[in-house]
């Protein structure tokens, strides 16, 4: 886990901090019976004290997910099934996750891949090397998101790489969890509709979930993640607020997830999802 920058922790809360260790250990960042960092690494890496540590892992503990143990060492309590038993359904499901950069998507989709069984796909996970490749053969910074090059021509071919890997799936019986922006996508009537048709075309059904975030979560969520491509909206972030559309609602059926830091977490969200689809958990 990389330490979160100063500007992020002062003021930092230990309900905060519980979340975002909560969110590690339920999309498996953290494993069960892993050691948890020290106390003290963690109130450095927080920029914060022992004592806002402590009261966040008790909160943790309370809950379950963590188990204290001699010298202060802590460890996670999240076993997983010891045989996971199979969660495919007779008709495959393709799950797409929405939402702009630092909302949550990638932690639902990894949340609900644990709970399920399905394959994830994410688009920064499963493109981003080539992309970076090919935005330094091209003569810009590898972490561009922003020019008209990465927009015209990168962007695209992100994403027909995730259709065309999803189709596989599918094709192959197999669910799918596909985690992107698919701000332009899910905003496009047309789209919408040709992925609707492009699904059942192939026997599957298409859940669609947005996941909101209020932007003073979203900035938190982005320097925590301390990725480089995250730079230029964070260097000129109210221009970055002042063109979203906080209120973006799919142009087609679609479930909402809220990931505000003050929002029920993400866990019991998905569970209530998956009770919505009618899909078994496997743990």
């Amino acid at each position: 886990m990389s330490a979160p920058p100063e500007e992020l922790q002062r003021g930092t809360s230990s309900v905060v901090i519980a979340r975002h260790l909560r969110s590690d250990i339920e999309a498996g960042r953290y494993r069960h019976q892993q050691q948890l960092p020290s106390t003290r690494k963690l109130a450095d890496e927080w920029q914060t004290s022992v004592a806002t540590i402590n009261r966040a892992m008790a909160q943790l503990a309370n809950e379950g997910l963590v188990i204290n143990r001699a010298r202060s060492s802590r460890v996670v309590n999240y076993p997983g099934p010891d045989e996971r038993p199979s969660n495919q359904q007779t008709t495959p499901t393709v799950v797409l996750i929405g939402g702009y950069p630092g909302s949550g998507k990638t932690e639902l989709a990894r949340i609900l891949t644990r709970l399920t069984g399905w394959p994830i796909l994410d688009k920064d996970s499963t493109t981003r090397p080539v992309v970076e490749a090919a935005l330094a053969q091209l003569g810009l910074s590898p972490h561009d998101r922003e020019s008209e090059m990465y927009l015209s021509v990168i962007r695209p071919a992100e994403y027909e790489g995730l259709r065309t890997t999803t189709a596989e799936n599918v094709e192959c019986g197999n669910s799918a969890i596909v985690s992107a922006p698919f701000i332009r996508e899910l905003g496009d009537a047309a789209w919408c509709r040709r992925i609707t048709a492009d699904i059942d075309a192939m026997d599957a059904q298409l859940r669609t979930v947005w996941v909101r975030c209020d932007p003073d979560s979203m900035r938190t969520y982005l320097i925590r993640r301390g990725a480089a491509r995250d730079a230029y909206k964070l260097a000129h972030w109210a221009d970055y607020v002042a063109g979203l559309d906080l209120e973006f609602t799919p142009a087609m059926p679609h479930a909402i997830i809220e990931n505000s830091l003050s929002s029920t977490p993400l866990q019991h969200q998905a569970e209530e999802l998956l009770r919505t689809w009618g899909v078994k958990k496997t743990r």
